[in-house]
Formats: structure tokens, C-alpha cells, sequence
């Protein structure tokens, strides 16, 4: 992969429920500390847009699908364990 590929990350949530707005937060603070200016994240909530949610098989959320750089990678919960999902998008930790 790339040092500097643009990500592009498609976010799916349930409204406002509270595992769907930590995984917002968390993916947010995620790409400015990891990504700066080298990422682009669109939000669908299912309840807005449920036949968008079936027609990618989406059955659970919150969801990240990583679009961008291939490939397709995909991580169910609130993201909050940094460490692992650094790790499941193919990202190093900032170091110290």
C-alpha cells in the first residue's frame, strides 16, 4: 500500500443509537490523528436508507467497509480499540 493512499471508508449506523455515534466519533478522531487530509468517510443510517443496507449486505451496525486503498476490508463495532483497528485497516500506529 501506498505511504500517502487516499482512504475512503463507508460508515453504516443505526440512527442514533450510542454504538453508532461512539463508532462516528471514534472513526473521526481516528483518520485526523492517522489519516490528515488523506481520507473521505460517508455515513449511511440504515433506517434511512435500508435498501442501500441490503443491497451491501449489511445485517448489523455500526460497520467501517474500508472502499479505499484495496482491498475491501470490513470491521463491525464502535471502533474503539484503536490498536486493533489500525491493524485490521492495514495501518501502523502513529509511534510516541
Amino acid at each position: 500500500m501506498k505511504p500517502y493512499a487516499k482512504f475512503k471508508f463507508l460508515l453504516y449506523v443505526a440512527g442514533e443509537a450510542p454504538n453508532s455515534v461512539l463508532a462516528v466519533a471514534n472513526l473521526n478522531a481516528l483518520c485526523r490523528e492517522h489519516l490528515p487530509g488523506r481520507h473521505e468517510i460517508e455515513v449511511v443510517d440504515v433506517f434511512k436508507e435500508p435498501k442501500r443496507a441490503l443491497a451491501d449486505h449489511i445485517f448489523m451496525t455500526p460497520i467501517l467497509i474500508r472502499l479505499a486503498p484495496a482491498p475491501v476490508r470490513r470491521i463491525v463495532g464502535t471502533l474503539s480499540q484503536e490498536e486493533k483497528v489500525l491493524h485490521a485497516l492495514g495501518l501502523e500506529p502513529v509511534a510516541a
